[in-house]
């Protein structure tokens, strides 16, 4: 592995930290403000707070003043036609990132988990099989250690997530479709990554997301300001670590990773959602989810690992 993708992978694993302690803000925060209300406002603070760490890193990063020096250099032509790819990059990921986080909202509230929360992460980290099956399709072809990978991956999940009998419900439907458009989100990234400002367009795709909900917000909602102040810390968390944070810090450490790499990366927040609730309540991790946290950890490792066959996978 060289340096670029150790770089790639540390912010995608930080990511899965974020993650995986947020996930217990999101679901608090459905105690206070409904779905689609809860994900505009969100997501419209994530946007509200790249702007000005935009403006700070343009001026505080050698990287970025040099880049933004060679955009002024180009031809107007050529800066509209990179604006427009920049807008079209940060609608297309806004439009995933909003559809996907809904049905998820909505996937909890419907009791998806029969047994709990941990069942809607095991459903939703599908798509650690759905990125590289979609890959197939754009010519990303993955490693024969990534596909052994993903097996272990989802072993060491159903270890973690599942604790009772596993049966489908409507809620689990919403999540598994989450799932799906979490993995085109993935995809979406992964084509524009290396063509326009990871930063910028995470902001792009915030303020679509923002909007998107927002519409089914007016419509179906009735959002009440005392509510949205008494969930007003699991929505800040959300927002800004989970959101600007986080997923600012995907679309930084995609670049430079196979799709599929980086999904099993992703795929740590179940472990680290599981530990954080684990340290938070101050129980012991049982002999089955210490098993699935060792067949997760063995499966990012041999994602990681080089392949010597006559087709390697690209990176």
């Amino acid at each position: 592995m060289n340096t670029r993708q150790l770089k790639s992978s540390l912010l995608l694993l930080l990511t899965a930290v974020i993650w995986g302690t947020a996930f217990v803000a999101q679901s608090v925060g459905m105690d206070y403000i409904q779905p689609f209300t809860f994900t505009s406002i969100r997501f419209f603070i994530s946007g509200l707070v790249l702007l000005p760490a935009i403006a700070v890193l343009d001026r505080a990063l050698p990287e970025r003043r040099a880049l933004k020096q060679a955009q002024a250099a180009l031809s107007p032509e050529a800066r509209r036609a990179e604006r427009r790819t920049l807008l079209l990059s940060g609608v297309c990921c806004g439009v995933c990132l909003c559809a996907a986080t809904c049905l998820q909202q909505f996937g909890i509230a419907l009791g998806a988990d029969s047994g709990g929360d941990n069942k809607s992460g095991f459903i939703t980290a599908f798509y650690i099989v759905i990125v590289p099956v979609l890959g197939l399709f754009f010519k990303r072809r993955c490693s024969p250690l990534v596909w052994v990978g993903v097996v272990l991956a989802l072993g060491g999940l159903y270890l973690l997530c599942i604790k009772q009998g596993f049966s489908v419900s409507s809620g689990d439907l919403l999540v598994f479709l989450c799932s799906i458009l979490f993995s085109v989100h993935i995809m979406v990234i992964d084509h524009f990554s290396g063509r326009v400002d990871g930063i910028k367009m995470s902001c792009v795709q915030f303020f679509t997301s923002g909007v998107l909900a927002a519409l089914p917000m007016l419509l179906f909602e009735r959002p009440v300001l005392s509510n949205i102040l008494a969930g007003w810390m699991p929505l800040l968390y959300a927002a800004v670590l989970s959101g600007g944070v986080a997923y600012t810090l995907q679309i930084l450490g995609q670049k430079g990773l196979n799709p599929a790499v980086a999904s099993l990366i992703l795929s740590l927040e179940s472990v680290v959602s599981v530990v954080a609730y684990t340290l938070v309540l101050n129980q012991p991790l049982t002999g089955r989810e210490v098993a699935g946290c060792v067949l997760m950890f063995i499966a990012i490792v041999l994602a990681q690992l080089p392949w010597k066959g006559k087709q390697k996978a690209k990176t």
